[in-house]
């Protein structure tokens, strides 16, 4: 009988199996994701060079289950710079964020089944928890390379929208401003024949159809200007009247199952208000907020809720996402909205999370671009309080 084999020797008998196999592991990757994707393997790999990236990431994660240093596969500068190549390319193919989690996750899921099938080919019998630990090793490998895969794709996107966002905001501010003084003046000219006496039934028809107009055109010049302004002109909030109750309890329904998983309450307080806003931003917003604050409920509590309630005053709508969760430490609280940061992360195994520290970025975004802030009050082991800030228009 095949003896209990330790975490080094199975970690390594693996891992050496893994870097020995590589391109027929990646063949098996390939063949997988042309099933989802309707193009040509060539379309994916157009070049010989870019075709190897898959093996030689597989190398390094076989390296790396064989030799668990953390920094080895985070400070491999080598390995990492074809995490971004391949991030570069996804880009320039036009693909999505959610396409390259598909390919990771389906490039985690053959390398379950070889491990697997490798170890039973190769008579390893190891403990359970030697099992675990193998698979936490491949899959902090798998997150480090696609955390930096996507990284960059982001990053490539972020700076296509904003140069195509600059060019843009500089051509509506020369044409406003070009636009704005003669427009002053005409408006100024036709309010002065408006008022002129003895002009007859059409003259008075023909400078009452120039007031109107030169009034249209200024208004257009003021959107324009207002547009130029706005943090991303390509994607401008298309407002419309709203329940904030009815987005509430939208967002409490999509989320419903993932809150008695973990046994949290949903509450939407009575009265919150009517408002002028884009209405799939905010719900943006409030689906962030609540399934971060269920995420990191604080499973020693007997009863666990999160809130969706709302305040006015001062031509402002305060909407207010409340939890009795962990909270966050008073260091973290800034850190929380940048992209990647999780400030919970070494809880993760025990509190079943995963994810990419994205959420709370998107909704500074979303409230960049509705004109909102936000801040957070959090008391570690009471809970938190997200605080949104909206300009209250009038909704009739």
């Amino acid at each position: 009988m095949t003896a209990d084999v330790s975490t080094p020797s199975f970690g390594e008998s693996l891992g050496e199996s893994i870097r020995r196999n590589g391109r027929e592991l990646s063949a098996r990757w390939l063949a997988e994701l042309m099933e989802i994707l309707p193009v040509e393997a060539q379309a994916i790999f157009p070049t010989a060079a870019l075709l190897d990236h898959v093996p030689d990431l597989l190398d390094q994660i076989g390296q790396y289950v064989a030799s668990p240093t953390v920094a080895e596969i985070h400070a491999n500068t080598l390995v990492l710079a074809k995490a971004r190549e391949f991030g570069q390319l996804r880009h320039e193919q036009k693909a999505s964020v959610h396409q390259l989690l598909r390919e990771y996750e389906i490039l985690g899921r053959v390398l379950e089944a070889f491990v697997a099938d490798e170890t039973e080919r190769l008579g390893l019998k190891p403990s359970p928890r030697t099992c675990l630990e193998v698979a936490q090793r491949i899959n902090r490998a798998l997150y480090a390379l696609m955390q930096t895969t996507v990284d960059t794709f982001v990053s490539e996107y972020t700076a296509t929208v904003e140069a195509h966002t600059a060019k843009l905001r500089s051509f509506n501010q020369m044409l406003s401003h070009e636009l704005r003084n003669p427009l002053n003046t005409l408006q100024f000219a036709a309010e002065l024949l408006a008022r002129r006496v003895g002009v007859d039934e059409s003259q008075q028809h023909v400078v009452d159809l120039i007031a109107r107009n030169v009034k249209h055109a200024s208004t257009v010049t003021r959107g324009l200007a207002r547009l130029a302004h706005a943090e991303n002109a390509l994607d401008s909030p298309g407002e419309q009247k709203i329940e904030v109750d009815a987005i509430a309890k939208e967002v409490v329904r999509q989320l419903s199952e993932m809150a008695e998983s973990r046994g949290v309450t949903l509450r939407v307080m009575d009265d919150l208000p009517l408002m002028t806003v884009d209405a799939g931003k905010l719900e943006l917003v409030l689906i962030n907020l609540v399934s971060n604050a269920i995420k990191y409920c604080d499973p020693k509590k007997p009863t666990r809720f999160v809130e969706i309630d709302a305040e006015t005053g001062s031509g402002l709508v305060l909407l207010i996402v409340r939890d009795n969760g962990l909270g966050i430490p008073f260091e973290h609280r800034q850190a929380i909205f940048q992209r990647s940061f999780r400030a919970h992360a070494e809880l993760d195994g025990e509190l079943g999370n995963d994810g990419f520290g994205m959420g709370l970025t998107i909704v500074q975004e979303c409230l960049r671009e509705l004109d909102g802030s936000i801040e957070v009050e959090s008391t570690p082991g009471e809970g938190s309080r997200f605080i949104v800030r909206l300009p209250l228009q009038n909704p009739e």
